[in-house]
């Protein structure tokens, strides 16, 4: 799953189909696990397309066990994919609380971007994707929710900036193919603003 969202693949296709077939096998071992919910939820939605069952699988991962940080991070996400950004907002936070020095913690930061941009909430997303970005300087999405939040607040250098910077930690990245790659059917001002900041389409 992994691979294919982060652009790593050879080929996309095959990972993509493995990770759901992976996930179903899991789920046919122990639906009922936390550790392999939050994950499943992710697969579910993205690869699957499934929102509704990857909000349950979230929903059911946080209740089993409401301290495991790894859930509340999978569940933002699954929220977020939904078109849900506040609730997406409040597990990540829910999660920052629940592990505040994590070693992926820029996880966290990012797709708390992404929803903060969905929200028009752009200089809180620049805070945040600074987070990220300060937290993993060579992480991708970092640098996509800088642009497009410096961009779509009209701040157009640092847009650019950021977009150069894209650009030299993932060369190949192109707004059609990161949209491919996660799905996101609601990232309409996350695209607007890449498009601004002169991203390849």
């Amino acid at each position: 799953m992994r691979n294919v969202l982060f652009g790593y693949s050879p080929d996309p296709q095959f990972d993509r189909k493995e990770a759901v077939r992976l996930v179903r096998l899991a789920m046919s071992i122990d639906d009922g696990d936390p550790d392999t919910l939050p994950a499943a939820s992710v697969i579910t939605a993205f690869m699957v397309g499934d929102r509704e069952s990857g909000i349950e699988m979230a929903d059911r991962a946080v209740a089993l066990n409401p301290n495991l940080s790894h859930a509340w991070l999978s569940r933002g996400w699954v929220y977020k994919v939904a078109g849900l950004p506040e609730e997406a907002i409040r597990s990540l936070e829910r999660a920052m609380r629940m592990s505040p020095v994590d070693r992926q913690l820029y996880l966290v930061f990012g797709r708390m971007a992404l929803a903060l941009i969905e929200l028009r909430r752009f200089d809180e997303a620049v805070v945040a994707g600074k987070k990220a970005q300060r937290q993993n300087p060579s992480y991708p999405p970092a640098y996509q929710c800088l642009a497009s939040a410096f961009a779509n607040l009209g701040r157009d250098a640092e847009a650019r900036e950021a977009a150069a910077r894209l650009l030299e930690v993932d060369p190949a990245f192109t707004i059609s193919a990161r949209m491919g790659r996660r799905g996101q059917a609601h990232a309409k001002l996350l695209i607007e603003g890449l498009r601004k900041a002169g991203l390849p389409e």
